[in-house]
């Protein structure tokens, strides 16, 4: 949430600069003093810039500071969109209609924000062979050229060669 602040007999510099909560600054004076105007106005004392010299407090309501802070929180949380990466995988001796099969739910995946990361799996003496997964993985990439880019370009990885498709922006 919010970071804490200090306020009112927390705060423990002996003299502050006390801005009023429209953002007039009242100047710099002992701390009992700004402590007695903030009562006076039955609101709190805030320390906002505790590393400045001397500390800058202000004049505040902290209750319904702390609450507009954590609307602020929860609408930035609101507008953040969750990428997920979704996998497809796919072997080197695939079938046209199969690929075909693949590649529209790359599509999928990408047309609704995701990025897509497409393994290509070897099994045995299919990995003396990267060049095949080379293409099929190219060839996968120029039929989502409209949609998406290549984020990670393809590349192998043990038994699997990867490449990752993010959605264009």
């Amino acid at each position: 949430m919010t970071k804490d602040l200090r306020i009112n007999e927390e705060i423990r510099a002996k003299e502050v600069r006390v801005v009023k909560e429209d953002g007039t600054q009242l100047g710099i004076m002992p701390l009992k003093e700004a402590l007695k105007i903030a009562e006076e106005m039955e609101l709190d004392l805030v320390e906002i810039a505790p590393t400045a010299k001397p500390p800058v407090c202000k004049i505040m309501d902290y209750g319904k500071y702390r609450y507009q802070q954590s609307k602020k929180e929860k609408e930035a949380r609101k507008k953040q969109k969750i990428i997920n990466v979704k996998e497809i995988k796919i072997r080197p001796t695939i079938e046209e209609h199969d690929f075909q099969v693949k590649l529209r739910n790359v599509i999928r995946f990408l047309e609704d924000g995701d990025k897509v990361k497409v393994t290509v799996m070897f099994r045995g003496r299919e990995l003396s062979h990267p060049e095949i997964a080379y293409e099929l993985l190219n060839k996968m990439a120029q039929e989502v050229g409209s949609i998406g880019i290549v984020e990670r370009p393809a590349k192998l990885e043990g038994r699997n060669m990867i490449m990752i498709l993010a959605p264009k922006s």
